[in-house]
Formats: C-alpha cells, structure tokens, sequence
C-alpha cells in the first residue's frame, strides 16, 4: 500500500517522477483557486507510526499547497540560487549527493545535508539537534549565512511583495501580513508529508511477506538486530520501525590520529563533556537513496559505512561505549548490505516541485 494523501490532484497538481525532478526555480506561476480550505487525511506508509502534528500545524490543502512551493523556490535565497530542495532533492531521498551542502554563490557548509525523510517524527532537529521543532528547523536555512542568507525583513519584503505569495499565504493562513514564523510553519506542514515506508523490509516484517526479502537480506536483518548490535540506535519494532532512537552518539567521524575532532558536534549545543563529538543518530529509511554518509559526507558508500562498524570507528576520549570492533566477514557484509538497500521506500505521490516546475 503506498501512502496517500486524500487531497484532489488537481489541487496539488502532480505525482514525483522518480529521478526526473529539478531542484527547484525562481516559482511565478498563478496558483489555482482554493475556495474553500480543507483538511488533509495523510495515510502513513507501512512501518511508520501515526504522525502527532503541533498545535496548529495539522496539514490543510492551503498549507500544503503553500509549504510545496515555498520549499522548491529559489527566490528565498539571498541571490535566488538556491531552494531547501537544492539541500534536500528528492531524486536523493531528499539529501544532496555533496560531502556538505553549498549556500549562496556557492559557499560550502560544514556538514552533510541529511535526509529529510520522516522528520515528522523527529523530536529534535539537525545533526546536532539544536532545533526543538520542525518550525524551528525551517527557519535556519533561510537565514543561515552559509545556506540562503535572508534576513527575515529582506525575506518578509520579497514575500509581501509577491502577489501570487500574499494570495496563498491568506488562504493559508488568513489576512494579515506575510511573516518568517508564518512561512516556516508552511514549510513544516510540507516537510511532514515526506514520508519513506512501505519497503521491502516492512512487507517482510509488518506484512508478512517471507518472499520480500532476499536470504542475503534475511541474514543481514538477523545480523543488524544481532551480533551487529545495529538496532541498539537504529531501532526497529513490533509495529513501525524509525531506525533511529533519536539520541546522540560519538562514533569517532571526523577524528584524527591523535583523536582530536574536527566538529564537537551536539556539544555546541548543550556545553556538556560527554557530548563531545557526537551527533544525532540518522534514519535507515532510503539510505541507499542519500550518499554520501557521516554528517561530514566522508563516506561514499554503505559499502564504506558498512567496513567504519566493522572496525569499531574511529578511537577519540569521547567515543560511545556502544562502538567496538564488530569484525564483519565478507559475506556479513554481503548480507548488511543487502538489508540496508531493502530499506528504500516506495516513491511518494504529490511531494515534488508544483507544476510546471518538473
């Protein structure tokens, strides 16, 4: 079953064409009258929980509609070079395919850009979790020097300014003045429609399909909630499976032969020691989707990430006391991989660019 969202096509205009969708333009088309807003059923994929949605933030034709756009606009970009979806395609699982992300006139961030796939979920936000919520994590890019380097009166203006913009923003969210809070709300209410599930793992685990799954993959799952010690931070469950606790972990990435580290990580934000080094722990979901890997992009491959586990990471003072030399053989790592790649979800309707804009 893939997930659906119960909103007419014609209001939200198209389904993503796996591999053909653009990173975003500079949007000017006329959006289609909305009389009358109406709430959206989003019926979650196989192996996902139902979704909790803030206060406000449950998702509307008007809003979604509104999110979808603003996210795959350049023009909220300083210079109107880039969109959230040149960090986050969905032709890469809603990742970039770079080490790290490029802002602005082509400045290099210093992290890689994670998937954005299932952030409904997250309880916090970025890899070193300083956002609280999905609103909050919206805002940062955009006013972020290195990403799209708005102020949020220069960004208000552009919006205001546009006419296209202040008709959806009002049947969004009323009359009133177009505001930074207001666009990252719309931007979140988007962003939890990008949902991966209902992939072969989960036809095995939640359906019970015992064909849907190679015996390469079947040996790898039983490895990965095993002797691997994988499901430890990449949870799975009886009934959904998020492969991922939502904790912190030092792995030893970015460390250096003398086990000094080049990003502190989550200790940017709470100050604390043990903290050091350590960054949130990713989703499995769609991760053969959203190479390279590591939150400095220095792992090519699975192949590569499979191999860092197998060695125990990298030694540093801080590394978590869950990371020790797992010695994987050749055909373990056949195995791990083959689970890991079982994990690709079926493609999501109505989350590419809005019309015109393929």
């Amino acid at each position: 079953m893939k997930p659906r969202f119960s909103i007419a096509v014609g209001l939200l205009g198209l389904a993503l064409a796996a591999g053909s969708c653009r990173e975003g333009g500079n949007l000017q088309l006329e959006p289609p009258p909305n009389a009358a807003d109406k709430a959206v059923k989003v019926e979650v994929p196989i192996g996902l929980p139902p979704i909790s949605y803030p206060a406000g933030g449950s998702p509307m034709e008007a809003s979604i509609e509104l999110g979808r756009r603003l996210f795959y606009d350049k023009n909220l970009s300083l210079d109107g070079s880039v969109s959230c979806a040149s960090c986050h395609n969905p032709r890469f699982g809603f990742s970039d395919n770079r080490p790290v992300g490029l802002g602005v006139g082509g400045r290099r961030g210093t992290r890689n850009s994670p998937s954005l796939f299932n952030v409904a979920y997250g309880k916090t936000l970025f890899r070193d979790g300083r956002a609280d919520t999905l609103e909050q994590q919206a805002t940062g890019p955009l006013t972020d020097p290195q990403e799209m380097a708005q102020t949020p009166e220069a960004l208000e203006k552009r919006l205001n300014d546009n006419s296209i913009y202040r008709s959806m923003f009002a049947r969004a969210y009323g009359p009133g003045p177009i505001t930074l809070a207001k666009t990252s709300r719309a931007l979140a209410v988007f962003e939890r429609l990008l949902l991966s599930g209902n992939s072969l793992f989960d036809k095995y685990a939640y359906l019970g399909n015992r064909k849907a799954l190679t015996a390469e993959a079947v040996r790898g799952l039983e490895i990965f909630g095993g002797r691997g010690n994988c499901s430890i931070c990449h949870q799975f469950g009886k009934e959904f499976a998020l492969f991922t606790d939502g904790q912190f972990h030092n792995l030893g990435v970015g460390a250096n032969e003398r086990g000094e580290l080049a990003d502190l990580g989550r200790y940017r934000v709470t100050k604390s020691e043990e903290d050091k080094g350590a960054f949130k722990t990713p989703t499995l979901r769609s991760i053969a989707l959203t190479r390279p890997y590591m939150h400095d992009g220095s792992l090519s491959s699975l192949t590569a990430v499979v191999e860092f586990y197998s060695q125990g990471g990298r030694p540093n003072p801080h590394l978590s006391k869950l990371i020790r030399p797992l010695n994987f053989t050749a055909q373990d790592k056949i195995d791990l991989l083959a689970f890991l790649e079982s994990l690709t979800g079926e493609p999501v309707a109505q989350i590419g660019p809005p019309e015109g804009e393929q």
